[in-house]
């Protein structure tokens, strides 16, 4: 059986966009060419692949497996020709990090500017954003490796290499009604009303997760962020909302006029590392970004 790289692109363009003319498209191909391409796989293989209707094409269920068994080994040969690439080029190369917007300043940015130093000719394409999002690219193949919360059930597919605890706090302002109380509650937050990111976000679903357990109904989001607390602190000050905010953000400059709401049930315990996907082999240049990351972070608390 001999069959094409490119007739393996093409099929899996089709799946993933529906229809032959959105797959030509994206490929840069007439549509006679892919379509030509689907034809010679599928002699090949022998089965068909594609259920084609009026909406469009659909897998077949044997071409769903192929798909899947494909798709990975096709990311592993991109990886193999980077590594190689890489390796070609030494020092030289192409970095691609995720970043947690609460970590660029504390991880990201001290080891950034230490391998620039020393790998000068190293490019390094940086992503931040949240955790789900930099979860998503990751597991695509879009980034090398991604500095954010490691999540408390980490998938098969995923390692991390820890580098720091950073617990996550509901919080308020330090004269907020809650905490003149003489002792607060989880039950003391029904009424509450909340600012929040969005409900993908695994802090979000940390909240929903502890009220349930409670048999407290979701919280009542006023405000729902695409980011975190930290850059709006001053609405926090302001108001009776309540937020999440890591430790390390409420022991500097954002968590000024806020407190952390005092009971166990307010506080999760998160450690801050390094994922990377594990059939994904880690260039040098990535390697070395992980040496320094891990020094960065220093001991452990």
């Amino acid at each position: 059986m001999a069959l094409r790289l490119d007739d393996i692109d093409y099929f899996l363009a089709v799946a993933e966009h529906g229809q032959v003319r959105r797959a030509a498209a994206a490929l840069g191909l007439s549509q006679p060419a892919l379509t030509k391409g689907l034809q010679r796989l599928e002699k090949e293989l022998g089965f068909p692949l594609f259920e084609r209707g009026a909406r469009g094409m659909t897998l077949t269920p044997v071409a769903e497996q192929f798909r899947q068994r494909t798709q990975t080994l096709r990311t592993s040969l991109g990886d193999a020709i980077k590594e190689a690439s890489d390796l070609h080029l030494g020092a030289m190369g192409l970095l691609r990090v995720g970043v947690s917007p609460l970590y660029a300043e504390r991880l990201f940015v001290p080891a950034c500017l230490q391998l620039h130093q020393q790998r000068p000719a190293a490019r390094l394409r940086v992503m931040v954003n949240l955790n789900d999002a930099l979860l998503g690219a990751l597991r695509l193949g879009d980034l090398d490796l991604s500095i954010n919360a490691i999540p408390r059930v980490l998938s098969e597919d995923l390692e991390a290499v820890p580098l720091m605890n950073d617990d996550l706090c509901m919080v308020v302002r330090e004269d907020h009604p809650l905490l003149l109380r003489r002792r607060v509650r989880l039950q003391d937050l029904l009424d509450a009303h909340w600012m929040l990111p969005g409900p993908g976000v695994a802090g979000r679903r940390g909240v929903e997760a502890r009220l349930a357990e409670a048999g407290m109904p979701p919280p009542r989001v006023a405000v729902e962020v695409s980011n975190t607390a930290s850059q709006l602190s001053r609405l926090l000050i302001r108001s009776d909302l309540v937020a999440l905010m890591s430790q390390a953000m409420l022991d500097g400059p954002a968590g000024e006029g806020l407190a952390p709401l005092p009971f166990a049930e307010a506080r999760f315990a998160r450690e801050i590392g390094a994922l990377m996907r594990k059939d994904h082999v880690l260039s040098p240049l990535a390697r070395r970004f992980l040496e320094i990351l891990r020094e960065t972070a220093g001991p452990r608390a």
